[in-house]
């Protein structure tokens, strides 16, 4: 049995595998969600409710947010009701969302001011390595929090990668997300160049795959390319936001601009809710 009580506040498609993946490994979990139907299936799986985040302060040790951008993260912390909303010595706070390198640095400065230790946490991976407890967890943080907060990284994550203090981590989400969608956007280009020159989709996809240019993402995106369907496990508008906040933090290099272009001009076609590989659908509509 896990001694930390944990407080969790963000059940999307990460959040939701990420409480139960906690609650199996025997974590005593808290959550709080606006939306109350999405607690239900962790509450019958063990998890306990609150009606606040100031009250997961008041329960928990440890409180971990996944939320879905700077605004909401910032809400959550600093509402009449939120995490800050009093002193906590010795409580940590765990920003598992993806936000900019400023923001996290805020937050650092605002749980300092409280009292309260805060730990710079993003991941690389979607749904599936979430459900499987396989995702790469960064770290911004002292050594002290890390040390402290690696058994719940060691149940969430494949790897945790302490990069250094708040801020550095969400730079280094960031830089990741910049390295997909490039790989992302060259998958699709690479496709419909072979299709509109007598290349097969799947035969391109085997030779991609069966190659040195293959990679973990290519090969988990082609079935979504043979089947043209594209269910978020991440959704276009969330790296829409990424290539955003990487730009605005300082990214200014040849390929960036185009980029975040193409995926933006996706999101603005209704494509922003479906998965980032839907940016080949918006790219063949272009030809």
């Amino acid at each position: 049995m896990n001694t930390l009580k944990l407080g969790w506040v963000g059940l999307g498609n990460m959040g939701n595998p990420m409480v139960m993946n906690l609650l199996k490994a025997g974590f005593e979990v808290t959550v709080f969600n606006r939306t109350k139907d999405k607690e239900a299936p962790l509450i019958e799986a063990g998890a306990t409710t609150a009606n606040s985040p100031q009250e997961l302060m008041e329960k928990c040790d440890v409180v971990i947010t996944m939320l879905s951008n700077d605004a909401a993260v910032k809400e959550v912390f600093e509402s009449p009701t939120g995490l800050l909303s009093k002193e906590y010595p010795t409580k940590v706070i765990i920003n598992m969302s993806t936000v900019s390198p400023e923001t996290s640095r805020y937050l650092a400065s605002s749980c300092s001011t409280h009292n309260v230790h805060f730990i710079d946490a993003p991941v690389s991976g979607s749904v599936k390595p979430a459900q499987d407890g396989t995702l790469v967890i960064l770290v911004g943080s002292s050594t002290t929090d890390y040390e402290l907060a690696k058994p719940i990284f060691d149940v969430l994550g494949k790897t945790a990668i302490h990069v250094g203090e708040a801020g550095v981590a969400s730079s280094a989400k960031l830089a990741i997300n910049y390295l997909l969608g490039l790989n992302l956007q060259g998958l699709a280009e690479t496709v419909l160049f072979a299709e509109s020159n007598g290349v097969s989709k799947e035969d391109m996809l085997n030779i991609i795959n069966a190659g040195a240019c293959g990679n973990g993402i290519t090969n988990i995106k082609a079935p979504s390319i043979l089947n043209d369907s594209y269910p978020a496990a991440f959704a276009l508008k969330h790296l829409v936001k990424d290539l955003r906040l990487a730009k605005e933090a300082g990214l200014d290099s040849p390929l960036i601009h185009p980029l975040f272009n193409s995926y933006a001009a996706a999101e603005k076609e209704g494509l922003g809710d479906q998965d980032v590989m839907a940016i080949l659908s918006s790219l063949k509509h272009k030809q």
